[in-house]
């Protein structure tokens, strides 16, 4: 059986190439049998690799995976420069001949060193970010020009695993690791850029969001739903610390009351309220001794036909 069945959860898919990731929720929403499914991380339709969904009461965890780092791996193509700094693109610049055969090494070391830790990063023209109420690439897409503001970034790896030459072309092969907001196609772009020979994406495939990896992932052709959904108390303790309600607690917080507790662990992030049953209760934030709920995860109602009969 692949439907949910009215739980709740987190579920990892290995997104295939060609698809948008609405087109994957919209495939979950149809097998999990709920329109409450969401996404936390959009893949282009080019990329592959991990994406993150919500089932349910779930969705509200979403807030809480969006801002976790990531690691990719990606091929670079230097030697052209397309319209959307990916290979889906219309190129608009290429290399004079002989410049990427006269590439030196420490010319690439030096450019590559300049894209890693924290800089600022002007996305990519086509990206999801909204300019007036309109997604950028809807409007980059239809001719019109669109400018965005850079934003602070951390990339924390940028490795070269390869290389390999394509007629004029110099092919990369690179892992990145990076904080939440980064565009991995404007490294590309500006790793071209600063070489002066253009660049672009030619591969991308994401295999980690925060503590969760790809290799865990269930394939989205034989996904069966109800067992690869992973508990919200099994993602949210991965994510905080812990806090273990008495069965007391888990009523109040339930009905969005303060608790009188001290937090369970050094920090001033969020944390975990876990039921005596192991079901996570609530997201708290801590201080001045108090607890409160930020977010609440109701018990899951059983479907129609699990409920007691009446006698």
């Amino acid at each position: 059986m692949t439907e949910a069945n009215g739980k709740s959860g987190i579920l990892l898919v290995n997104k295939p190439t060609g698809l948008t990731s609405h087109d994957v929720v919209a495939r979950v929403r149809k097998r999990a049998g709920t329109k409450k499914v969401g996404h936390a991380g959009t893949l282009d339709p080019m990329a592959t690799g991990l994406l993150m969904l919500g089932i349910n009461n779930s969705t509200r965890l979403l807030t809480f995976l969006v801002g976790l780092d990531k690691e990719y791996f990606a091929t670079i193509r230097l030697g052209s420069a397309t319209n959307t700094d990916d290979a889906e693109g219309e190129t608009i610049s290429e290399a004079p001949a002989g410049a990427i055969a006269s590439l030196g090494q420490s010319a690439l070391e030096e450019a590559l060193a300049r894209l890693t830790g924290e800089i600022r990063q002007v996305p990519s023209s086509v990206s999801a970010i909204k300019v007036d109420g309109k997604r950028a690439y809807t409007l980059a897409r239809a001719g019109e020009a669109v400018e965005l503001a850079a934003r602070t970034v951390t990339i924390s790896a940028l490795e070269v695993l390869g290389f390999r030459h394509e007629a004029d072309f110099l092919d990369l092969d690179v892992r990145i690791q990076c904080s939440s907001g980064t565009y991995i196609r404007a490294i590309a772009r500006d790793l071209g850029v600063a070489l002066g020979v253009g660049g672009h994406l030619t591969a991308l495939r994401r295999t980690r969001i925060g503590p969760f990896s790809v290799t865990d992932a269930a394939e989205l052709e034989s996904l069966d739903v109800a067992a690869s959904l992973l508990t919200p108390a099994a993602v949210a303790t991965r994510l905080f610390p812990v806090y273990r309600l008495t069965a007391e607690q888990a009523v109040d917080l339930g009905h969005g009351k303060r608790l009188l507790a001290e937090r369970p662990a050094p920090g001033d992030g969020p944390v975990a309220a876990v039921a005596p049953d192991g079901r996570l209760v609530g997201i708290l934030q801590f201080g001045g001794g108090t607890a409160k709920p930020v977010a609440n995860f109701p018990a899951d109602q059983k479907p129609a036909d699990e409920k007691e009969a009446p006698s």
